[in-house]
């Protein structure tokens, strides 16, 4: 076995076991201090629920990734940890975005505040030499000039960052649908042999594990369940924000050139953005502000058709993984383009939400809820 795969699984497991201890101290926390996700008229949970699961994300990814290699370092004696400046820009911005995640879930703070510090944050991975500068034939594009790869790459991570949070709705979904995009970063990265990367990776998905559990099958009644809040959906958000533009970057000197780079790096997110873009459409023609919360997300919808969260759940990951499955063969047995296989997503998106709509109208209910009907 290739001793790199012993990392992946180590950073994993420990990431894991760190999660197990940190998330029950972290609920601890709350219930002393009193703080609880409050259930009113837009949210779908019944109980008081502690709000600082992603808490966690951050420091077991980070003790997870330096036990993989401080432990195989002093077994084999090749590993050598550099501090690069993109690394320390890296953490600069995910811990602003950390920060930022927490003092909201602890004190709140207005929409404003938020999109600037992830607008800051994001900016600082261009300034780095990270940004997105092939659209491999999309729209007939390649190569793109660097002043708007730059600005391509704030806005992508931004609206990474936003639509994982607002996809946060039932038990599971953000963390189902994150650990989903991360297994795929994970293939790709592995398979490209950057294995810095698949360690990193590892140690946050081995968190995001505990935290499902804790999530789906911890009993509110004996303070055992918790949400990720906002600390570990954006926290989430922007290290998958961060690995899209990694992945979709095209650089010769350290990878070769593939030509479906943009189309993974969009596959593994494709169900969370495309909702983003769905609410945004659907409240502009229904005249709604855009930042005004709603009950029109797709976990929404899939309950007024009559599902319960468990099912609204395993439908939303199975559709999220049916449509990787036909991209990546569309890609790969049809050569289809990348601007052919969007459209592609894009209709099958749209029938079925037109399929919810339908299924939500014979319920007779409204395929669309005013905040105040919420």
């Amino acid at each position: 076995m290739n001793i790199h795969y012993i990392y992946i699984i180590i950073s994993f497991l420990a990431s894991i076991i760190c999660g197990v201890i940190f998330i029950p101290q972290i609920m601890n926390y709350c219930k002393r201090k009193k703080l609880y996700d409050i259930p009113n008229e837009r949210k779908v949970h019944k109980n008081a629920i502690p709000r600082l699961g992603g808490l966690s994300f951050l420091p077991s990814m980070v003790i997870a990734v330096l036990v993989a290699l401080l432990v195989f370092d002093g077994i084999s004696g090749k590993e050598q940890v550099t501090l690069s400046l993109w690394t320390c820009l890296f953490f600069i911005s995910l811990l602003l975005t950390y920060t930022v995640g927490i003092i909201d879930d602890l004190i709140g703070l207005n929409a404003t505040t938020k999109f600037l510090v992830q607008i800051l944050s994001a900016s600082l991975m261009p300034l780095s030499g990270l940004y997105i500068n092939n659209l491999y034939g999309f729209l007939g594009m390649h190569e793109i000039p660097v002043w708007v790869g730059m600005i391509l790459t704030v806005f992508i991570i931004v609206f990474i960052e936003n639509a994982i949070n607002l996809i946060d709705g039932i038990d599971g979904l953000a963390g189902g649908l994150c650990f989903l995009g991360l297994a795929g970063f994970l293939a790709c990265f592995i398979s490209e042999d950057m294995w810095s990367y698949s360690i990193l990776i590892a140690g946050l998905m081995g968190v995001v594990v505990a935290f499902l559990y804790f999530n789906m099958l911890g009993d509110p009644q004996k303070n055992r369940k918790i949400f990720m809040g906002d600390s570990g959906s954006l926290t989430l958000g922007f290290i998958l924000g961060f690995l899209f533009v990694k992945l979709a970057m095209d650089n010769p000197d350290i990878k070769p050139y593939r030509s479906d780079r943009l189309l993974l790096s969009f596959t593994f997110l494709m169900v969370p953005m495309l909702d983003v873009v769905r609410v945004v459409i659907t409240r502009t023609v229904n005249h709604r502000p855009l930042f005004d919360a709603d009950k029109n997300h797709i976990h929404h919808k899939l309950m007024r058709s009559g599902m319960d969260q468990h099912h609204a759940l395993i439908t939303i990951l199975a559709v999220a993984v049916l449509f990787t499955t036909v991209n990546i063969m569309l890609n790969k047995l049809c050569d289809a383009s990348l601007t052919l296989i969007l459209i592609i997503d894009v209709v099958l998106y749209v029938a079925l939400n037109y399929a919810i709509n339908l299924s939500i109208r014979r319920r007779g209910e409204k395929p669309f809820v005013k905040r105040e009907e919420a």
